[in-house]
């Protein structure tokens, strides 16, 4: 049966190349060049051509054939009514360690949608286990150098990542990487490691192996398992407490020395939670090179202080004394594991602006367990359970990442508007970055967002 497309046109822009050829919303683009277009990747790659020969398929039915050139290869301003234009995949692993199986009931449905989907791993950076990839999407994958993507590796022993992922395909992960790194596509790799597990000997077989296709694995986290108290009949995990990170850490840290010798790259870097668990200091910002992952949590702390100190430097210029007509108060909500860190630079903001005052709160997780302790799983809920009594000032200032990416609505559907009537509070979103903590907390736009 000959392959159907899924591509019809939603939205034309403007003055775009798309426009000036004839082509409008309701269009099915059926080829380009003679070929079919299976997903949002592959109509990138078929576009990056200078000339163009596009067969559409107009909603009566008639066929049109319009030829473009386009030589500067610029966009062609197409919006599709699907944005993958096919469908996304769904996860086929039942992971032992998977934080979705970790949820509560009576959550949205969304939040259940289990994604494993390598064009949503180019094009928003998810992790992905290719266990659900057929011989032709690998090779599809190869042939429009689908560059960088996102592997959940966890380990490189088959019969291990076999168990670890409950899926009896997922042990030639390191042949189809090998595959990729002959094709020169660039990987960015994830352990999340579970005590007793993956941790130990196979953790150093597992970095290893990844490193020796280097420069093409170009960087590997290591992340500490997730649990939540939602765990009834599922693989029997232990959290890391101090000891078991300090021993992650100094593992981890040998390895890195090995790396800066052999390829001047650490390659492999922690994520926050184990220097935190493990109460190390956080690394310097120039540790993290080029800060690979920090989408993935790591060098999130390192990269806000750099900024941050970087703001201080800056604030004196901008801010006249006194700073303040009458006293700021204002009070800011964290997760437990931050807690210490966000109280460092309110103190020193404290110290030198005169009339501020900042009161801030560890929230404990009691939504998903307290085990749970970064800021970005703190839901609405513990927050006004735990701080409604207080006196919170103002305005309360929350990381963005406590919200839904692209809404005003925390995991547990309490609304940002429901928290402020309330706790009677203007509640003021923060990303992670230390000018715009500057800015948020002094309440005036008076430094630029700098940062990676």
């Amino acid at each position: 049966m000959e392959y159907q497309p899924k591509s019809i046109v939603k939205k034309v822009a403007k003055g775009s190349i798309a426009e000036e050829a004839g082509i409008e919303a309701g269009d099915l683009i059926y080829k380009i060049n003679g070929e079919f277009i299976h997903d949002i990747l592959e109509y990138k790659f078929l576009t990056s051509d200078d000339e163009l020969e596009i067969e559409i398929i107009k909603p009566n039915g008639d066929i049109e054939i319009v030829s473009v050139y386009n030589q500067d290869y610029e966009d062609l301003g197409i919006e599709f009514e699907n944005p993958l234009i096919d469908k996304a995949r769904s996860c086929c692993n039942k992971c032992i360690f998977c934080f979705i199986d970790q949820l509560p009931k009576g959550m949205r449905k969304t939040l259940y949608f289990k994604d494993d989907d390598s064009r949503l791993s180019f094009l928003q950076g998810n992790y992905v286990t290719l266990t659900n990839m057929s011989e032709e999407d690998i090779n599809r994958i190869i042939r429009i150098r689908l560059s960088p993507i996102n592997i959940s590796v966890h380990a490189t022993n088959p019969s291990l990542r076999v168990q670890m992922l409950g899926n009896k395909k997922a042990g030639n992960i390191l042949e189809i990487m090998k595959r990729f790194a002959e094709a020169q596509i660039i990987m960015n790799c994830q352990i999340v490691l579970c005590p007793g597990i993956n941790d130990g000997d196979e953790l150093d077989k597992t970095i290893r192996e990844l490193s020796e296709l280097y420069p093409y694995v170009n960087s590997v986290s290591v992340v500490p398992v997730g649990l939540t108290n939602f765990r009834e009949k599922l693989y029997k995990l232990i959290p890391f407490d101090r000891e078991k990170a300090d021993a992650v850490v100094r593992q981890v840290e040998n390895w890195q020395e090995i790396f800066l010798e052999q390829y001047d790259s650490r390659i492999v870097y922690l994520a926050d939670e184990f220097y935190l668990k493990a109460h190390r200091p956080i690394p310097p910002y120039e540790y993290y090179e080029d800060f690979p992952q920090i989408e993935n949590g790591v060098g999130l702390i390192a990269s806000m202080k750099h900024e941050f100190e970087q703001g201080i430097q800056e604030l004196s210029s901008h801010l006249k004394k006194p700073a303040f007509t009458e006293p700021r108060c204002i009070s800011i909500a964290t997760g437990t594991a931050a807690y210490p860190f966000i109280c460092s630079l309110v103190n020193e903001l404290e110290q030198i602006i005169d009339g501020l005052e900042v009161r801030v709160y560890a929230i404990r997780n009691m939504f998903f367990g307290e085990n749970v302790t970064v800021s970005g799983l703190v839901t609405g809920s513990d927050i006004i359970r735990q701080i409604k009594t207080e006196k919170l000032g103002s305005e309360l200032l929350i990381p963005l990442s406590m919200l839904r990416s692209g809404s005003d609505v925390f995991l547990d559907d309490v609304s940002v508007s429901e928290m402020e009537k309330i706790l009677n509070v203007k509640v003021i979103t923060v990303e992670n970055n230390g000018y715009d903590f500057i800015n948020k907390i002094v309440g005036q736009k008076i430094l630029a967002l700098g940062g990676i």
